[in-house]
C-alpha cells in the first residue's frame, strides 16, 4: 500500500481512539459525580434523622420541667408528630428528592415550634421562680410577724401575770390571841376557850373591790387542821380550812378578826395560821403557846 493511502487512515484511527477516550472519561466523571451526590444525599438524610430524634428527645425533657397539664398534653402531641415524621424519613430513600424536600420543610416547622415551646417554658419557669421568691419573702414576713405577735402575747401574758400578782390581797399584822370563857386573855392553851385571829387586808388599788371571802386555816402542833367543816381549792389540791368570813373590801386597808370556839383539848406547842383569799395564800405566821 502506498504511503499516501495509509497515513490518513492512521490519523482517522487515532482520532477515533481519542474520541472514545474522551467519551469514557466523561462517563467516568459523570458516574463519580452521581456517587458523590448519592453519598451527600445519604449524609443529608442521616443528619435530618438525627435532628428529628434530638427534637423528640427535647420534647421528653421539657415535659419533666413543668407541671402544667395543658402544656404537657401539647408537648406530647408535638413529640408524637415529630416521631411520626422521623419514621416517614427512615422509610424514604435518600434519592427521593421530592419526599426529602417535603420532610426537610416539616423539619423546619418542627424546629420553629420547638423553639416557641422552649421560650414559653423558659418564661413560665422564670415566672415560677419569681412566684417562689415572692412566696418565700411573704412567708419570711409572716414568720417575722408571727414571732412579733408571739412576743406580744408573751409580754401580754407576763403583764397579765404581773397584774394578777399585784392584784393579790395581802394579809399583814397577823396575830393569834387565846381567850378565856369570860373573854379575857389566857396565858396558857389549857385555859383557852376561844382563839381570836386578827389581821389587816392591806391597801391595794389594783385589787377588785367588793365582797371577799377570807378563809383562815389553823394547824395544831401535831399538824392537824382545826376543821370548820369545809374545804377550799389551793394549788391544784383541796385543803381544809378552819374559819370563813365574808368582808367588804374597798381597796383600802381593812381589819379582820375571826374566832375559833375551842371544843376539844388543845395542847401546848407551835400553831400555824394561814390566810387564803381568791385561791391564793395571802399570809401566814406561826405562834407558840405553853
Amino acid at each position: 500500500m502506498k504511503k499516501y493511502i495509509w497515513i490518513p487512515l492512521v490519523v482517522v484511527i487515532l482520532l477515533l481512539l481519542a474520541g472514545l477516550a474522551g467519551l469514557g472519561y466523561f462517563f467516568y466523571q459523570e458516574r463519580q459525580n452521581n456517587i458523590a451526590m448519592q453519598e451527600l444525599a445519604a449524609l443529608d438524610k442521616q443528619e435530618m434523622e438525627n435532628e428529628y430524634e434530638r427534637f423528640a428527645q427535647q420534647y421528653s425533657e421539657m415535659k419533666t420541667q413543668i407541671t402544667n397539664d395543658s402544656i404537657i398534653a401539647q408537648l406530647t402531641q408535638e413529640q408524637l408528630r415529630t416521631q411520626q415524621l422521623l419514621e416517614e424519613l427512615k422509610r424514604v430513600k435518600s434519592d427521593d428528592a421530592r419526599e426529602i424536600a417535603r420532610l426537610k420543610r416539616e423539619l423546619a416547622t418542627v424546629r420553629a415550634v420547638l423553639r416557641d415551646y422552649v421560650m414559653q417554658i423558659d418564661s413560665l419557669n422564670r415566672l415560677n421562680q419569681n412566684l417562689i421568691a415572692e412566696n418565700t419573702r411573704i412567708q419570711e414576713e409572716y414568720d417575722v410577724a408571727t414571732r412579733r405577735i408571739e412576743g406580744l402575747d408573751n409580754e401580754r401574758q407576763e403583764l397579765s401575770e404581773r397584774v394578777a400578782i399585784a392584784a393579790q390581797l395581802d394579809a399583814t399584822a397577823i396575830s393569834m390571841s387565846l381567850l378565856k370563857k369570860n373573854g379575857k386573855a389566857a396565858k396558857k392553851m389549857k385555859d383557852c376557850k376561844n382563839i381570836a385571829i386578827s389581821f389587816n387586808i392591806a391597801r391595794n388599788v389594783t385589787a377588785t373591790n367588793g365582797q371577799k371571802t377570807i378563809y383562815v386555816r389553823i394547824n395544831t402542833p401535831t399538824g392537824e387542821t382545826l376543821n370548820g367543816g369545809g374545804t377550799i381549792a389551793f394549788e391544784n389540791r383541796t385543803i381544809e380550812y378552819s374559819i370563813k368570813k365574808v368582808i367588804e373590801y374597798s381597796g383600802e386597808e381593812t381589819p379582820v378578826t375571826v374566832y375559833w370556839n375551842v371544843a376539844e383539848y388543845l395542847g401546848a406547842g407551835t400553831y400555824s395560821v394561814s390566810i387564803f383569799a381568791d385561791g391564793n395564800m395571802i399570809g401566814s405566821r406561826n405562834f407558840t403557846f405553853n
